[in-house]
């Protein structure tokens, strides 16, 4: 009779444990697919030496502006200099755009990364801000896709009423 019920147990876990072929797709709870959360940079490409100036990307969702972000952050290096990278937090401005006030202190080729954390996604879209009159026959072009390693040497500015220059 024991046998009888163990194979009764093992027959839907033996069936259940090799019926799944899907792939597993994350959803809320309720099944659905979220809506993607889209990050735009908002900085011009092309900018002035020792000019205040705002990093600033709009995040929405669907048709709605993000005004709930867990974290926007801009990672600004000079090109070939990734290491020597700052990681800048974007505050709320308005209707989902996040922004900090961020000078640049000499002519140059410069990244940034607008790391955004909203609504369980995380989004990361890169673009590239030419300051001044900067000499192009020295740009390290940058391939990167993913985030600079936080540990020591980065700098980190926590404060997004700070302006900093690099």
């Amino acid at each position: 009779m024991k046998k009888w019920m163990y194979s009764l147990v093992a027959i839907p876990v033996l069936l259940f444990g090799c019926g799944g072929e899907e792939p597993e797709v994350d959803t809320l709870d309720n099944g659905v697919m979220p809506v993607e959360v889209v990050v735009e940079i908002q900085t011009a490409e092309h900018l002035n030496v020792n000019e205040t100036i705002q990093l600033a990307a709009r995040v929405t969702q669907g048709d709605e502006a993000v005004d709930d972000a867990e974290e926007v952050k801009f990672e600004v290096w000079e090109s070939g200099l990734r290491e020597d990278g700052q990681m800048l937090n974007g505050k709320l401005t308005e209707d989902g755009i996040y922004a900090i006030d961020h000078t640049f202190d000499h002519d140059g080729v410069y990244y940034m990364f607008a790391h955004t954390t909203a609504r369980g996604l995380h989004v990361m879209p890169k673009q590239q801000l030419v300051v001044g009159n900067p000499d192009m026959s020295k740009v390290v072009e940058d391939e990167s896709s993913s985030s600079m390693d936080h540990g020591a040497g980065h700098e980190e500015n926590t404060d997004s009423e700070e302006k900093d220059s690099h």
